[in-house]
């Protein structure tokens, strides 16, 4: 019973993840094509989206329609995290200030930006290196 659970919970979350990267591909093509690649509007809008959509399910699940978890996982850790993992952090971090949590809400944001950005500044830094550029 368990096994056929946790089976079932890992297959939506992968088909899942595969929908929301299919998604997500073509609406950051969809925005950068209105931009003309000027400035990230693709990225952004899946982003915004992910992070409305999250929130409108986790309210729904929990106060309107009771749904399986293994379903509720495959919606938003499946589709929405394969769209974008933007809508996870929006959604923990509007979580933790929701509950009284402010403080920790304000760190998750600094640190998760911070801290985001820097890796990929250094993960770029020393990949040139290795490349020799």
């Amino acid at each position: 019973m368990i096994k056929d659970v946790l089976l079932n919970k890992f297959t939506l979350v992968m088909a899942g993840g595969a929908l929301g990267s299919l998604l997500r591909y073509l609406v950051q093509g969809w925005g950068q094509a209105l931009t003309k690649g000027t400035f990230p509007i693709g990225t952004l809008a899946v982003n915004v989206v992910g992070c409305f959509v999250i929130g409108v399910l986790n309210m729904v699940f929990a106060e309107r329609i009771p749904i399986r978890m293994e379903y509720r996982v495959g919606l938003t850790v499946g589709i929405l995290g394969g769209f974008t993992t933007f809508s996870s952090f929006g959604w923990e971090t509007f979580s933790m200030a929701n509950e009284g949590q402010g403080l920790r809400a304000m760190m998750n944001m600094l640190l998760s930006v911070t801290l985001g950005f820097m890796a990929v500044w250094l993960g770029y830094r020393l990949a040139e290196r290795w490349m020799g550029v």
